[in-house]
């Protein structure tokens, strides 16, 4: 299987019209890392051609990173796995409302596979630059 790696936080494992901003949502990504600390990284695939758990070691993720994984295959397009770090600082909810928002099947069949990993990422990024505190991330911008 061939992947294209972007800028380093943006792994495509398909090839068809994807047609995300690649650039500028890599560059949203390096922003977010160097603002708050956190390590959003995104994987584009189409399973069964996925890259594994080999992603993990080539992102060095951690307890500080959110893997969000946009997968078409099983309805909704939107799957996130957070370290410890990012759940003591972010609810829960955030993530399954998010999902349910952008990466529902009316959603992203409407709107197209790239509004909705593009729309996911610039939620996660208002969520992460807001104040930790009671009520910090309880819209989904």
């Amino acid at each position: 299987m061939l992947c294209a790696i972007i800028e380093g936080n943006v792994v495509k494992c398909r090839w068809h019209d994807v047609n995300v901003q690649e650039r500028r949502l890599a560059q949203e990504i390096s922003d977010i890392e160097k603002d708050t600390g956190y390590k959003l990284r995104v994987l584009a695939q189409n399973y069964p051609d996925t890259p594994g758990l080999a992603i993990r070691d080539f992102w060095q993720v951690d307890d500080r990173t959110i893997v969000f994984v946009a997968d078409p295959t099983f309805g909704n397009i939107l799957n996130f796995n957070v370290g410890a770090s990012v759940d003591l600082g972010i609810p829960r909810s955030f993530w399954s409302r998010l999902a349910g928002k952008y990466g529902n099947l009316f959603y992203w069949k409407e709107k197209g596979e790239d509004a909705s990993i593009e729309s996911a990422v610039m939620a996660i990024s208002s969520c992460l630059r807001e104040p930790v505190g009671p009520g910090n991330c309880s819209e989904v911008n």
